[in-house]
């Protein structure tokens, strides 16, 4: 190497460094520099054979870079200050014509890069990732990435044969961000970010972790999206979006593997598009007013069923592009199905090409393991304390609502998050800074979130995942509370299923696992969840858990649906058990649609589809689902016959709802209830009815007063079985 400064004016150090891929800051190197010769112009291109610059307008030749380095630094002097491509001559023949990266000014403006600073979401969305622009006429992908640590960062992808010394980007000191705008890089172009840590050692290449798009795993690169946005066609929805949410509103919510509903002719899941026209048609036809998808942003594990996800702002391309995406939501809409979902701000698995120690420092995660590593599920936790990662998860949950009109997020693991000792033995973990085992930031950061869906897509709602008792998840940020529109009911789940799961000779002994749940039913806005967490790791299918013979399994399964439909709360159901599948949940397996062939399996997704609709078309079984004055219990306490009666009320002059179980398989005729006067009842749904595969024992009486002069209603109540009455007005 020459010991005296070229003449193209590059130091020999620098010179080295920028063979090496090791400068810090290329584009005081690389690029047009005026010099007292001409405008010297340098590029690093490793392994061509010849490169020179020529007129953007006219594409003369303008002059021609030498060789300076045996690494492929190359270098000259033009004569003419205009706009060039670089001809680049490769070994094999070919020859690359494109405008020089290098010869572009900075891309993020000093607002941005204050914005991103203070922990704007909006900023995150707006400036960080990839994205198809043209910068002074020029078309081609501007790339960011926060990397505040890092000693140097490249763009590598096809177009640079994956080489980090190809594309080194500027930093942006202010905001810890590295950018560069590439020409000619469009929209299917696939990328990863090439870090040095603040050491110099190279680390994995990563993912970008704002990539609106992914290849399919187990590749793991990040796709340009598309510059243009989608065509909804749901301006409908959206506008009643808010009413059809609303806490008096009916919600019946079908939980969806999206990998393991219905497989094709292929054998393989069916895409986004084969989902639109299979999948939609039959939750319309079910009665379901919603969908809720398990986490599709894209994920490494397909065993994690989504939730250790790495891309927060991409939909997995297991099931095709982000805009198949956008046409099966836009197709739900249009047929007047809403779409949650599920959410994971808790963690992220520590897969090489992902977020974890990012800059070489723990730049998403905590540093102490005490705080930032999770042991349940060898998953990293998310900084919550630092203002930069609070506004990526912000800025992801806002890309959802935004970018594909979801229409809320489930968020999973919120125990997780509120409590800093969750799952940690005495000495595991740090308390906050007053000593308790609550986690402040993570407190901060769900009311934030509630606030801002609030704010930014009033209608659309947050639902939390939470099995703790932590008061007032559902109270408006004002009043202390956490937020969020809706609660999953866990301890109703446990405790029903629980009883549900017993032989009905013990169930006596357990009556109050089915009216427990009505002393706090009304302290929060609930879900009512028969989740897919309740038919995986052993526990067996919904059907499996019930006990019995064949026919006492389904009756019991029948019950248990018509005590679930008519008690307060909206309803949650996993695919699958709206058909009484047979065996535990499998996400490589789809579901057993054969079963249908069985009359006692069709019996039960009728029940389910009959459930929905008595559901939506009587307001007292929803308008009043989180206010006390919306259920009256007849008959809490008759343990021995292990019957339970109660009344849901509705809105002034909504027929009045009488709800009778019977969870026995013994009939009880002649059963004397309680009513508030000499009503006239209407059966509306006997899960008994042989249309339903029961035994189709039927009947009742009008009300009659009794010595006491109290009214009661006598009915014959079948074994096993919910009976449905609506009021009859006018009588």
């Amino acid at each position: 190497m020459p010991d005296v400064a070229l003449p193209t004016g590059l130091d020999p150090a620098a010179l080295d460094a920028i063979a090496a891929g090791r400068h810090g800051d290329p584009f005081a190197v690389l690029g047009p520099h005026p010099t007292g010769d001409g405008i010297a112009v340098r590029a690093c291109l490793p392994n061509a054979d010849r490169v020179e610059a020529a007129a953007r307008s006219d594409g003369r030749r303008l002059g021609t870079l030498k060789k300076v380095h045996p690494a492929g630094v190359f270098a000259g002097v033009l004569n003419e200050a205009e706009p060039y491509l670089l001809r680049i001559g490769w070994p094999d023949g070919a020859v690359q014509e494109t405008e020089d990266p290098y010869g572009f000014g900075v891309l993020l403006g000093d607002p941005d890069l204050h914005a991103l600073a203070a922990g704007d979401p909006e900023a995150v969305r707006r400036c960080l990732g990839s994205r198809v622009v043209t910068i002074d006429g020029v078309e081609g992908t501007r790339f960011a990435v926060w990397a505040p640590n890092a000693s140097r960062a490249s763009v590598v992808g096809e177009f640079n044969s994956w080489d980090g010394r190809r594309h080194p980007m500027r930093l942006r000191h202010h905001g810890g961000v590295w950018e560069m705008f590439i020409p000619r890089v469009a929209d299917g172009a696939l990328y990863k970010f090439e870090l040095l840590d603040r050491h110099g050692n190279l680390l994995p290449q990563r993912a970008d972790p704002l990539a609106r798009e992914t290849e399919m795993p187990p590749r793991t690169a990040s796709v340009v999206p598309l510059p243009l946005p989608f065509r909804w066609t749901d301006s409908e929805w959206m506008q009643g979006r808010s009413d059809r949410q609303a806490t008096s509103a009916p919600i019946s919510i079908y939980e969806l593997h999206a990998g393991s509903w219905l497989h094709g002719d292929d054998g393989k899941p069916l895409g986004w598009d084969g989902l639109a026209e299979r999948l939609v048609p039959y939750v319309v036809g079910m009665g379901f007013t919603h969908l809720e998808l398990m986490p599709v942003t894209e994920h490494p594990f397909t065993g994690s069923w989504g939730y250790q996800p790495l891309g927060l702002f991409a939909p997995t391309a297991r099931f095709g592009p982000p805009e198949a995406f956008a046409r099966f939501v836009d197709s739900c809409h249009r047929a007047g199905v809403g779409v949650l979902l599920d959410w994971v701000p808790a963690h992220f698995p520590g897969d090489a090409h992902g977020l974890h120690r990012f800059d070489g420092t723990a730049l998403y995660e905590h540093e102490d393991e005490r705080e930032g590593f999770h042991r349940d599920w060898n998953t990293w936790i998310y900084n919550l304390g630092r203002t930069e990662v609070v506004a990526f998860l912000l800025a992801s949950a806002l890309e959802w609502l935004d970018r594909y009109h979801i229409d809320g997020l489930r968020v999973d693991a919120v125990a997780s998050l509120l409590y800093r000792d969750y799952s940690r033995g005495p000495g595991d973990w740090i308390p906050n800074i007053h000593g308790g085992r609550e986690n402040l930031e993570s407190i901060a950061f769900l009311r934030r979130l509630n606030t801002l869906v609030a704010e930014r897509h009033p209608g659309a709602v947050v639902i939390a995942e939470e099995s703790t008792a932590w008061p007032g998840v559902t109270a408006p940020t004002t009043d202390s509370g956490l937020g969020f529109s809706f609660k999953w009911n866990m301890g109703w789940m446990h405790d029903t299923l629980g009883y549900m799961a017993r032989d009905p000779i013990h169930r006596k002994h357990h009556h109050n696992a089915m009216t427990f749940g009505l002393l706090y039913a009304f302290s929060e806005r609930f879900v009512l969840p028969l989740s897919h967490d309740e038919v995986v790791y052993g526990k067996g299918s919904l059907l499996g858990r019930m006990p019995g013979d064949t026919w006492q399994r389904f009756a019991n399964l029948r019950a248990y649906f018509g005590f679930m439909w008519s008690s307060p709360g909206k309803k949650l159901l996993f695919m699958g058990g709206e058909f009484g599948q047979e065996r535990e949940w499998s996400h490589d397996a789809q579901l057993d649609w054969h079963l249908l062939d069985d009359p006692l399996h069709r019996g039960v997704q009728r029940l389910v589809r009959d459930l929905n609709r008595i559901y939506r078309a009587e307001p007292a079984l929803h308008r009043r689902d989180a206010e006390p004055s919306g259920f009256t219990w007849l008959v809490a306490d008759d343990a021995e016959a292990s019957v339970f009666a109660y009344l849901r009320h509705g809105g002034d002059g909504d027929p009045v709802i009488l709800v009778v179980c019977n969870f026995t398989p013994v009939p009880r005729l002649d059963y004397r209830i309680p009513v508030p006067d000499r009503t006239q009842w209407q059966p509306i749904l006997n899960t008994d009815d042989r249309i339903y595969g029961g035994g189709g024992i039927v009947g009742s009486t009008p009300p009659v007063v009794d010595t006491a002069g109290s009214t009661r209603l006598v009915v014959s109540l079948p074994p096993l079985s919910a009976v449905i009455m609506r009021q009859q007005q006018g009588l």
